[in-house]
């Protein structure tokens, strides 16, 4: 597949691509690094040997230094990524070369690897920083595979690399002055993330059996099998009650802040309707002036009526007693007046004795 090219059609002044008006985007994307062949480096150009100041000062670009690395990539983590950048980067101008090594070697030497050599192999080869892969490397370096390879420097970390019966297998490299030194990165290797998955295998492998990977896919013993499958189970339930939990907390809070939220909007409406209370009914209210207007007019509307015995009486509610008639009559004719509605004089009225006089003195006379 051929990788995507971006070329820049126009430069403004200055030599700063113009965004506005030109097509100048990031670099292509690198393409896979190809595998170095059988026969080792067939470059045209001959093979002359550098020094360290040499390849520090630049070389021309049609003879870049060529660097070696070398190691067993299994799991390739951030830790070989790094390593492989600052070899890339030790020289201003760098043709890396990595080599890997098969798993005969790897399982003779070191031990049982997570990954196929097929795999590191294909993993090597999609890092940016490696321009060259070379499959089956050797454990240890010799004249012949230098040579070979046209490799000027061999880059690795400066700690002795004790293995296959020596104290450090670079140590002849760095007596030829073609070593170069690299960093570590601390925290991270293969070793340090095999450690954390058997540390934690149970729960590797329940993750597994609940992604559909068989008990047997996981070399599981039946009872095995059987508890972790309980020990999921479990962690499912309890995932759920903290879910329910989770929810009900959520609840009851909303209610909660919705009892809040009434009881003062309650409040609100029990102020505003005492006020209007008060406003309507209160002692200086609208009841009251209503009240006041509604008595006046009636007073305005109705007679005024005056007390009983009162001297201002009404004339034609009078009567006048004759002084020929008798008090019985007089009297009777009261009463049986229609009109006679004011009740009779009190006997300690002056009026009433003087009647009393004149009837008694004419009866006397007529007795004569």
């Amino acid at each position: 597949m051929q990788p995507y090219l971006y070329i820049c059609e126009e430069l403004s002044a200055g030599g700063v691509p113009d965004i506005a008006t030109s097509t100048c985007f990031t670099p292509a994307l690198k393409e896979p690094a190809p595998f170095a062949k059988s026969t080792g480096c067939e470059s045209e150009v001959p093979h002359e040997k550098l020094t360290i100041a040499q390849a520090r000062r630049g070389t021309p670009a049609h003879r870049p230094v060529r660097v070696y690395a070398d190691g067993i990539f299994d799991l390739f983590h951030s830790g070989h990524a790094r390593a492989l950048m600052q070899a890339k980067n030790v020289f201003p101008n760098t043709h890396l070369i990595v080599g890997v090594c098969s798993d005969e070697l790897t399982h003779k030497f070191k031990g049982y690897t997570v990954m196929t050599e097929a795999e590191r192999y294909d993993a090597l080869t999609h890092c940016r920083y490696v321009d060259e892969v070379v499959r089956d490397a050797p454990w240890t370096l010799t004249t012949e595979f230098l040579k070979k390879h046209k490799i000027d420097f061999v880059a690795h970390d400066d700690i002795p690399y004790t293995s296959a019966g020596s104290e450090d297998v670079y140590k002849h490299i760095k007596e030829a002055g073609m070593f170069v030194a690299t960093q570590r990165t601390e925290g991270i290797s293969t070793s340090d993330l095999i450690t954390r998955i058997v540390r934690d295998y149970d729960i590797y492998v329940r993750r597994n059996l609940q992604r559909g990977y068989t008990a047997r896919d996981l070399n599981v013993g039946f009872i095995n099998d059987k508890k972790y499958r309980l020990q999921n189970q479990v962690d499912k339930m309890k995932e759920t009650v903290r879910t329910v939990e989770e929810k009900s907390k959520h609840f009851v809070y909303r209610v909660e802040e919705k009892s809040q939220d009434l009881i003062h909007k309650w409040e609100e409406k029990s102020r505003e309707f005492i006020g209007n209370f008060l406003e309507l009914f209160g002692p200086d209210g609208a009841w009251h002036a209503i009240q006041e207007r509604s008595g006046r007019m009636l007073q305005a509307l109705s007679p005024y009526s005056s007390p009983r015995g009162s001297p201002s009486s009404s004339p034609t509610r009078r009567r006048s007693v004759s002084p020929d008639s008798s008090p019985a009559s007089a009297s009777i004719s009261n009463s049986s007046s229609p009109s006679s509605l004011s009740p009779p004089s009190s006997p300690s009225s002056p009026s009433s004795r003087q009647k009393r006089t004149r009837a008694s003195r004419k009866a006397a006379s007529t007795y004569k």
